[in-house]
């Protein structure tokens, strides 16, 4: 497993706070977006954590071995999305995160945005996919976000506020 120093010193600075480490929820669409999450593995494994995420062969193999939720994939459906919005709010009053690590896609919103909601840091990485142009979860979660990553050069013109990561692979 391959993983960035450099995001390591930078998620590590946002995830240390005095002598105690926080609880971690990572959210992120099944696929490519688990792809890339799971290369923050090193790091995140060292820590209190679970995963938000929708029902998919390759979420069902990460259930075997990471404590895993599924919700509704949302898909721009405005019903599915409120279905996500419940699972996500039960989930999170479970579990409580400090934290909330996303790196898209419309799954992941919610979550965002409860842990806004409830106070929580939320670190939003772009996806290594977004080149050129940003994402709607990544337009949506941006002005919420108390660190927000991008991966390739020139997408700092749209999130001014961004930190330039590199890619994660």
């Amino acid at each position: 497993m391959h993983y960035s120093r450099h995001y390591a010193n930078i998620l590590l600075f946002e995830f240390y706070w005095g002598d105690q480490f926080l609880k971690i929820c990572l959210t992120c669409s099944a696929g490519g977006h688990l792809s890339e999450i799971l290369q923050l593995k090193r790091i995140f494994s060292k820590y209190n954590h679970y995963f938000v995420t929708f029902k998919r062969y390759d979420t069902e193999e990460l259930k075997k071995n990471e404590k895993a939720y599924f919700v509704e994939r949302p898909g721009r459906n405005p019903l599915k999305f409120i279905v996500n919005f419940f699972q996500s709010l039960v989930i999170f009053l479970r579990e409580k995160p400090d934290l909330v690590i996303s790196i898209g896609a419309d799954v992941t919103v919610p979550t965002c945005y409860l842990a806004k909601l409830f106070g929580k840091k939320i670190i939003f990485i772009e996806s290594f996919c977004r080149t050129k142009s940003p994402s709607l979860s990544g337009r949506l979660i941006y002005p919420i976000a108390d660190l927000f990553i991008v991966q390739w050069e020139g997408l700092e013109k749209f999130y001014k506020k961004s930190v330039l990561g590199g890619p994660i692979f």
